[in-house]
């Protein structure tokens, strides 16, 4: 198992917070957000990790980490900064948005999920933005689930269509196995060569964002299944996200 953190963004909501600093190096309680997930990836045998960085990548110093450069940071997204590590999206990787975190019960229900493309989701999500009055509820990336399966994922859902379905949130955080790691890569490099103008929810493939690809995926009749989760995380996209997670952890 290894796993890459994507934290080439320059998170431009936190304001003055990241003004000379990478949003995954800001501090929570004499830890920064990154250093946090490497230590909890370690503590489970989790060893190989690759940072993908960008803005102010002179900044990221962590020892035995691999630091995978995206120079086109400023005009791409997530999924383009995925993909700037794709030799290393093989065997059982661990994809985890680098301004997230979690606490080691959600890891530990990541690492059981043997399907080939899970993604973590928080089923209990809504009140978290009772929190978050700066991060409407409307930019959650939103998951539709129906009997085990995922059907859907967007910010854009809004409401249920059929009986039993559930809508989630999607953490950032994504398990392949090696056929799951082939088929995400196999997907990209399809569309790399092929897609022009808008995709999904996006401008453009270059600024996709992973839901984005997922989708995709579920387009093509590839099963993304769910894992539900239980346990203490934080997304930090604003200030008063940045509060929350230090009060939190």
């Amino acid at each position: 198992m290894r796993a890459i953190i994507l934290a080439a963004g320059s998170g431009l909501r936190l304001g003055q917070h990241t003004k000379d600093i990478p949003k995954a190096l800001l501090d929570l309680n004499g830890k920064s957000i990154l250093e946090r997930q490497i230590s909890l990836l370690r503590q489970h045998g989790i060893n190989e990790i690759f940072v993908v960085t960008g803005y102010q990548r002179e900044k990221h110093t962590l020892k035995d980490i691999e630091y995978i450069f995206n120079p086109r940071y400023a005009e791409t997204e997530q999924l383009a900064s995925m993909m700037v590590a794709r030799t290393k999206i093989s065997d059982d990787v661990l994809v985890i948005f680098g301004d997230i975190v979690f606490d080691e019960q959600i890891l530990q229900q990541i690492l059981v999920s043997n399907d080939d493309i899970g993604i973590a989701i928080d089923l209990d999500w809504e009140k978290s933005y009772n929190e978050r009055p700066d991060n409407p509820k409307s930019l959650a990336d939103k998951v539709l689930i129906y009997q085990k399966k995922i059907q859907q994922i967007s910010a854009k859902i809004t409401s249920l269509s059929m009986k039993n379905q559930q809508i989630g949130e999607f953490l950032g955080v994504i398990k392949l196995s090696r056929r799951g790691s082939k088929i995400m890569v196999q997907k990209y490099q399809e569309l790399e060569r092929s897609h022009k103008g808008k995709f999904h929810d996006a401008s453009s493939l270059e600024k996709a964002k992973l839901v984005d690809i997922l989708q995709e995926l579920i387009d093509s009749k590839i099963e993304i299944y769910p894992i539900p989760i239980t346990g203490k995380w934080c997304e930090i996209d604003t200030p008063k996200d940045l509060e929350r997670a230090r009060k939190i952890f």
